[in-house]
């Protein structure tokens, strides 16, 4: 058996193998495997003898996940229209500028992926983004620009030193 057909197969004992086991089971395979494969989709399915059309309907509908690999870094900036009145255009540019890619990319080196998504709970704070499972609220482009640079420089720190990871 494949490691992705053990992984369905430990994850559907854990949550029951019922149609409202599937958001548990994607999110168990997401938390393992950072992204959703074609391969752990048609097994979801047939693990819960429900239609891959359905599995992948679900999966493409909730932002948090992901149908294609992404970077080590995923930022998510709040689309919502209290944070566009708040700049978040200004910060999504300061972000394509930052990293050398446009929304929906992943920069060369796979470090970092730029996304849209639908509100983060942060309208009082916008504009807001999420990096990986971290918050940063009222962004300028300056902030943006500092919290680059220190994803960045804690990259570079990796590389110098291996004990770091």
């Amino acid at each position: 058996m494949s490691e992705i057909t053990n992984l369905v197969k430990s994850l559907a004992e854990k949550h029951g193998r019922y149609q409202e086991s599937l958001l548990p089971i994607l999110q168990g395979v997401i938390e393992q495997q950072k992204f959703l494969s074609e391969e752990a989709m048609v097994e979801i399915a047939r693990e819960l003898d429900i239609s891959a059309a359905r599995v992948f309907g679900t999966a493409s509908f909730y932002s948090f996940l992901n149908t294609r690999p992404l970077g080590q870094y995923v930022i998510r900036v709040c689309r919502t229209i209290t944070c566009m009145m708040h700049g978040k255009n200004q910060i999504i540019q300061e972000l394509e500028k930052c990293l050398k890619i446009k929304l929906g990319e992943t920069t060369l080196d796979g470090k970092f992926t730029l996304l849209e998504t639908n509100c983060l709970g942060q309208c009082h704070k916008g504009p807001a983004m999420l990096v990986n499972d971290e918050p940063y609220t009222q962004l300028t482009p300056e902030k943006v620009r500092d919290i680059i640079q220190s994803l960045k420089m804690n990259e570079a720190s990796k590389l110098s030193n291996p004990d770091l990871n």
